[in-house]
């Protein structure tokens, strides 16, 4: 494939992502209402250990864990940030 094959199958995939993305925000979204109607916290260190291990079973790369793992430490971030919101 040529260089602009290549960025239209990005633009492809960053569409999916862009719509999971969406989808792991609304799901993150009532899982803050349910936090704020039970009194939990946003912040929850085991839940995201968790989630960190999870994706890294199933990482087949070409990140290594690491870089996976910066991406999804931003990602939580944003949904921590998302849950705080709501409260």
């Amino acid at each position: 494939m040529e260089i602009e094959d290549w960025r239209r199958k990005i633009d492809e995939l960053d569409e999916q992502l862009v719509a999971l993305i969406s989808k792991r925000a609304e799901a993150a979204k009532a899982i803050g209402l349910a936090k704020r109607d039970k009194q939990l916290p946003v912040y929850e260190p085991k839940r995201e250990q968790d989630v960190f291990t999870h994706v890294k079973s199933i990482n087949p790369g070409p990140l290594d864990d690491l870089e996976l793992l910066h991406i999804y430490e931003r990602l939580m971030d944003v949904m921590r940030t998302l849950q705080r919101r709501d409260i």
